[in-house]
């Protein structure tokens, strides 16, 4: 069995497989999640919020990312909470996204 390191390190590409469809980077690079937790039995908990409140995509987002987390092995569960405090703003994107994005 992975160490909660390791599991954390292949959700974190898993999430990076899930793009915004209107943005085309990763969720990940974009900022949108706030926080992964693990607990002891590999149940998932993640935090993530989205680039506007009233996105179209949302519930689409949601299940992509939640089926992406599903498939780590060592994943049991999977709880995906949207949230939007903090909003999210441009100065959330990795240097990656802004790369990606020509914002430099």
């Amino acid at each position: 069995m992975k160490t909660k390191l390791e599991l954390q390190q292949d959700i974190i590409a898993a999430l990076r497989t899930v793009k915004d469809p209107e943005i085309n980077v990763n969720i990940y690079e974009l900022g949108l999640v706030y926080r992964i937790d693990i607990n002891d039995n590999n149940d998932v908990e993640i935090d993530m919020t989205m680039t506007a409140p009233n996105c179209p995509m949302a519930e689409d987002m949601l299940i992509w990312t939640r089926d992406a987390v599903k498939q780590v092995e060592d994943v049991k569960a999977v709880n995906i909470n949207l949230v939007f405090d903090p909003p999210w703003t441009t100065e959330m994107l990795s240097e990656e996204a802004k790369l990606e994005l020509n914002m430099f």
